[in-house]
């Protein structure tokens, strides 16, 4: 048990303000749980000045999409002096933009996906037809279209033929200025969370995602009943192996701190696929950090609390 005061930071301008409000909320009742004492704040124009005079001794930050994951709130964080929990600025940046971290493993020898990047601008000035027909030859369908910055799948989508490409990508477009093009692997969607302690990083059991309508999209993220989980899932020894290595890799070739988690994807060769990694993992009733945890016999306020006294030792 803690006496600490700490805050939790969640909902944020980003188009994933509820998903943070409640990923909020479940941490700081978790938090509260082992006698921490818990301030939530909303990160808005009046952010700066309570954590300048209010000073928690350190910061959750449960924010989702945009500051939270790009770095921008932990760099303020450091302006201030004050501890946080998780990524330090300049490894967020890294994993927020999806073909950074994607680049940074295929260069160690990571498998993931073949990929693409394509801004609006080119897409535009080139004429969309003669991309997107050169696209189509380079890496073949089917394929997975999603924004390179952002999470929940927003603006994700599964492209089968040609003729839903167009669509697709304006789809893509709307949550960003560049989309992220990969060949779509088949198989089995995994996610394995990251934890660090004092002897490093290691890696929680993975937690295997089966949506109804076959993609794993926002509203089957956060609709109950809409996915089915299995924690731990059941891999053969080698995949559930790979798939804990991938995981860790991630983290520590990205430079990430205490908590992360990577999604991956298993094809029937048995190959796990590195597909993205998220340093402000959702901690919502459906989502799988959590699945994790408590898969590992784990409680989130007791992790958290562990998580806060690292910060706070870290700076001291």
């Amino acid at each position: 048990m803690s006496d600490r005061w700490v805050a939790v930071l969640s909902g944020g301008l980003s188009h994933e303000r509820d998903v943070s409000l409640r990923s909020g909320r479940r941490l700081s009742a978790a938090l509260r749980s082992t006698g921490l004492t818990v301030t939530e704040l909303d990160a808005d124009h009046e952010l700066l000045n309570r954590l300048s005079i209010e000073r928690p001794e350190a910061v959750l930050v449960a924010l989702h999409g945009g500051e939270g994951e790009n770095g921008a709130i932990q760099s303020i964080l450091e302006l201030l002096d004050i501890p946080y929990v998780g990524t330090d600025p300049r490894a967020c940046r890294r994993a927020w933009d999806k073909p950074t971290a994607k680049a940074e493993l295929a260069r160690a020898g990571l498998p993931t996906p073949e990929w693409m990047v394509l801004p609006q601008s080119t897409f535009r000035e080139l004429g969309a037809h003669p991309v997107l027909d050169a696209l189509v030859d380079k890496i073949g369908l089917p394929l997975m279209l999603k924004p390179v910055q952002g999470g929940s799948a927003l603006g994700a989508r599964v492209v089968r033929e040609s003729a839903e490409l167009p669509s697709a990508m304006m789809g893509a477009f709307s949550y960003g200025d560049t989309v992220l093009v990969e060949k779509l692997v088949e198989g089995t969607e995994l996610a394995i969370g990251v934890l660090e302690d004092s002897a490093g990083p290691h890696a929680l059991p993975a937690v295997r995602i089966e949506p109804s309508k076959g993609i794993f999209d926002y509203t089957a993220r956060y609709t109950a009943g809409l996915t089915s989980y299995q924690a731990p899932a059941e891999l053969p020894e080698g995949v559930a192996r790979r798939a804990a290595e991938l995981a860790v890799s991630a983290h520590r070739l990205l430079g990430l701190r205490d908590i992360s988690r990577t999604d991956a994807i298993v094809d029937e060769s048995g190959e796990v696929h590195f597909l993205e990694v998220n340093v402000s993992p959702g901690l919502t009733a459906t989502s799988l950090m959590p699945m994790g945890i408590e898969a590992a016999g784990r409680g989130l306020g007791d992790v958290f609390d562990g998580l806060i006294e690292r910060a706070i030792e870290g700076r001291n």
